[in-house]
Parts: structure tokens; sequence; C-alpha cells
């Protein structure tokens, strides 16, 4: 018989911990970050420096010259220093023949023992934060309820305070469109790769633009930003987890012929108001896609993988206005024929959301220390 005393604890035990990464809120929070400023060094240069939090008082550094990615970075290799504990809220890192420590939201960059500039710890905000829909938009969540969202057949899930949860696709479908959506990756020092604020951003349910706490990586195509399997982004601009952040998405569909395809989907992306694709071309559909490719429209997918991710402000502009326009006759019977055929492709879809559900399953028993053994990908 199953100890259910002992379930219940380590339900109350997992529930705690996710609610921990969602607040963020310890002595490494606070250190964690990215800073910014100007040193003395052959006349006035600006760095940029981001500290990633580890857990249990350690961190990564990464430094940038020219500023931060998306903000002057002059492209050159950046200088990482690893796993470097903090000591009475210090940090100390070696980098470029200078010490640099950080303290109380401020680093300071020093030779031979000599402030030679500081950097400012700040917290940037996307350029399309809070953008509004514009005028014929389709409003996918507002907010004010999950009406047009499902999970796995069911009603999609929304916190008290009104953000959408992780794990749930769109009642309506898209062909060319143009999307808005703002996320926020929670705080999980102690994870480590695709254990570590996990979801993503499926076009028509069949192709991923990754959604991960990739902060101060090198930006690959399974981290943020990156169309998962296909191509890295062009800068890695994912901001500290728990910072809202964006993704701007101008989708053209793939075009069909006779059952063939005749010309692969493309998209360009802006993350944060970078762009970091730039009509790249989709010769495939990206990995645990819950639709195939296909002449057909397709819902937007926000994957979960057991990671405490939150979604506001998604909204959608058609682009294909002579099939879709307004509250015109075709769109009517365009929407009356996906009604029909979504319980068809609910049924289709049944394998893939099994297996979907054992990856879920996976990633919430997801164990850090074992994921050098297991090498757990997407």
């Amino acid at each position: 018989m199953p100890n259910f005393k002992l379930i219940r604890v380590w339900s109350c035990i997992v529930a705690l911990s996710c609610v921990s990464a969602l607040m963020g809120q310890d002595a490494d929070y606070k250190m964690q970050g990215e800073y910014s400023g100007t040193v003395s060094a052959d006349g006035e240069l600006k760095f940029g420096l981001q500290v990633i939090a580890l857990g249990d008082s350690k961190f990564t550094g990464v430094g940038y010259r020219g500023g931060l990615p998306g903000d002057g970075w002059d492209k050159s290799e950046p200088k990482r220093v690893e796993n470097v504990k903090s000591v009475d809220g210090k940090l100390m890192f070696e980098a470029w023949d200078a010490t640099v420590q950080v303290a109380n939201g401020v680093a300071t960059v020093l030779v031979d023992g000599q402030s030679i500039g500081e950097l400012s710890r700040l917290e940037r905000k996307s350029s399309t934060l809070g953008k509004k829909p514009p005028q014929g938009a389709v409003v996918l969540f507002d907010g004010s309820s999950v009406d047009g969202w499902e999970h796995k057949g069911k009603p999609a899930n929304m916190t008290d305070d009104g953000l959408l949860k992780q794990g749930a696709q769109s009642k309506k479908k898209f062909g060319d469109h143009k999307l808005h959506i703002e996320f926020l990756l929670p705080y999980m020092p102690k994870a480590r790769g695709q254990g570590r604020g996990n979801s993503g951003l499926y076009l028509q349910g069949r192709y991923e633009v990754q959604m991960l706490d990739s902060f101060g990586l090198s930006g690959e195509n399974n981290e943020c930003g990156g169309i998962y399997s296909i191509k890295k982004p062009d800068e890695n601009m994912c901001y500290p987890p728990m910072q809202w952040q964006t993704y701007d998405v101008e989708f053209h569909a793939a075009k069909f012929a006779d059952g063939k395809k005749i010309e692969d989907a493309w998209m360009t992306v802006a993350h944060n108001g970078v762009v970091i694709h730039d009509k790249v071309k989709l010769p495939k559909k990206t990995t645990a896609a819950p639709n195939n490719e296909g002449p057909e429209p397709g819902f937007v997918y926000l994957q979960n993988h057991g990671n405490e991710v939150r979604y506001r402000n998604i909204w959608a502009v058609r682009m294909d206005l002579d099939k879709a326009s307004g509250a015109s006759e075709s769109e009517t019977n365009q929407d009356c024929v996906l009604e029909l055929n979504r319980e068809q492709e609910a049924r289709q879809s049944n394998e893939n959301y099994k297996a979907q559900i054992e990856m879920d399953m996976n990633y919430a028993l997801y164990l850090p220390a074992e994921y050098e053994k297991k090498k757990i990908g997407h």
C-alpha cells in the first residue's frame, strides 16, 4: 500500500519549491543580474557584465566589451569566469588583467588595487513590453480569462493574478501571422541546461522558438531564442529570470500543392526588441511539435516541461487578409471547419500528447545533479 502521508509531504515540498522558484528573493538573486558602465583604460571604454546565480552562493560572471548584448557589445569573445563563491556579500572576478568586485549593486573594476571604473546593476525592459494590439488583431490572452486556450483537451490554467500558465494551446488557428507574447522565466539557480525554466513557443504547433533560462549562456539553437534544432539566435538576448521578456514574430506558413510541400515556412523573430532571426527558413517541424507539417492553419502552443513559466499580453495579426479579415464570411466558414475538425485532430495527436506527458513528468522530477549523466536534451 502506498504511503499516502509520505506522498502528501513530498507534494508539499514540490509545491513550495515551485513557489520559491517563482519568487526568487534570496541573497543570490539580488546579486544576480546585468551591470553596465565605463572604465578608464586608454580612454573611456564601455563594458557589460552578466552575473549568473548557480545556487549556494556560487556565481558565473560574463564580461562583454562595448556593453551588454543588444546594448553595444562589439561581438568579441566574452570573458567567462566560472563558479566563483561570494564571501560576506562580495564577489571577486579576475578578468582582463583586472579584478571585478561585485557588491551592493555595483561592480567595481580594480587594477593594482585602484578603481578604474564602476558598472551599475540595471534591469532592462524590452522596447516592445506592454505593446498594445493594433486594430483588427486577434487578442489571444489579456489576463481576463483562458476561454481562448486549452490544455490537452481540458481548459488551460491561469494564476490568481491573471497570468497564463505553461502547457496551453490556442483554440484559434493561424496561417501567415504576426505574434506578440510576453513571458516570465522562473528563478531556478540550482537547475542546469534544459531543466532551467524550460518552455517553448510553437508557431502553428509546428515550429518552436525556445523559451529557457539561458541568461549568460552562449546562445545555441536549444537555448532561449533558438529555433530548436534549426538555428541559434544571432545574439543571446535572454534577460535574467523573473524579468518580463518579449517575442515578436512574423511567421509565414509553408506552401503545399497536390499534397506536397513546395516552399518552406519562414519566420523573423525579435527577442526583447532585438532581431535575432531574419527571414529564417524552416525546413522541418521542430522536436516534440504536436502538429506535423501541412497546409492547414495551426494553433499557438506554449510547451509544458514542468517549470513555472508564465505568459501575458498575447495577440496576433493575421496577414492572409484575403482569407480572414474582421468578421468576414470566409473567416466564419473557416472557423466552423476548424471547429468540426478539432475533435478529429485531438484524436490524431493523442499519441503526441501521451509522449509529451511523459516528457513533462521527466522534467517535473528532473534532478540537476543527474543532468550530465542523462544528457537530457529538449
